[in-house]
């Protein structure tokens, strides 16, 4: 499995307007992409940085995503975030995620 972090400042109040962006058109897209398995998203109690991450079956899904994908993401927030989002990659060591879902299924 592979992760990809994305770090960001959101203008000032525009939280609400983030997660629904998020919901609506972002988790959407990613769903779409190969490879895709889940998104988290951390907020601030201040509401002003966020960390997105997403996780991916391997890192050239990943990679694909980054190169055809992302660019698209990014203009899709440009209204609400401040400054330029900075993205790190990382592959899973480990991760208890699979276990939880196969529990909510059952």
């Amino acid at each position: 499995m592979f992760a990809r972090k994305v770090s960001m400042h959101l203008k000032a109040d525009r939280t609400g307007d983030f997660i629904e962006k998020m919901e609506n058109e972002v988790i959407p897209l990613l769903r779409l992409q190969q490879g895709f398995l889940d998104e988290i998203t951390l907020i601030s109690q201040s509401g002003k940085k966020v960390y997105a991450y997403s996780f991916w079956g391997n890192s050239a899904d990943a990679e694909k995503y980054d190169k055809n994908v992302s660019a698209q993401v990014t203009s899709l927030l440009a209204g609400i975030i401040d400054g330029t989002l900075r993205i790190h990659t990382y592959m899973v060591a480990n991760s208890t995620f699979h276990k939880m879902a196969a529990a909510i299924a059952s």
